[in-house]
């Protein structure tokens, strides 16, 4: 890893931390966030989406964890870590399955979505479901109404930011 690209990954973790635990609207149900609006998940996506899967795993992850260290919310639960980790995998995985150089509006839509629906709309519903008991129902329809805007935005946001760049994906092997 060159140290261009640790400063890359540096820069993405401080951005996910700083929008998710600052700069982001929390609705508490009981002692635990059941509601999180904000755009924290966008620079690990990016991550992901411009420097691999795995780079993107572990931006998820390390902001995951300093963030926690940082601002506590609730207790450590190591399933939102892993999930944090598939928000920036899965949208990495999704594009180097296209093949594409520059990925289309499309491409990035359907990778940036793929991942939403799994990690947000499914996994962090299940997870808040099986450890703190808030209900699947109710957490699943905020969470599909949260990514109906988040979606788009993120899609758009990407497509600008690798244009006005000119970041394109290097060509690396899936890890």
């Amino acid at each position: 890893m060159s140290t261009k690209r640790i400063t890359y990954m540096a820069m993405f973790v401080v951005l996910n931390i700083i929008l998710t635990r600052i700069a982001s609207i929390r609705i508490a149900f009981g002692t635990v966030e059941a509601i999180r609006i904000g755009f924290g998940g966008f620079p690990v996506i990016l991550a992901g989406i411009t420097m691999g899967p795995a780079a993107g795993g572990i931006v998820g992850a390390v902001g995951d964890l300093v963030g926690y260290w940082i601002n506590p919310a609730g207790p450590y639960m190591p399933h939102f870590t892993l999930t944090a980790a598939l928000t920036g995998m899965i949208p990495g995985f999704m594009i180097r399955l296209f093949n594409s150089k520059q990925p289309t509006i499309w491409q990035l839509a359907i990778a940036i979505a793929t991942g939403q629906i799994i990690t947000s709309v499914l996994l962090v519903p299940y997870f808040l479901y099986k450890l703190f008991g808030i209900p699947l129902v109710y957490k699943i329809v905020t969470s599909c109404i949260v990514q109906a805007f988040n979606i788009p935005i993120y899609t758009i946001f990407a497509r600008l930011i690798m244009k006005r760049f000119s970041i394109g994906l290097a060509p690396q092997k899936i890890n």
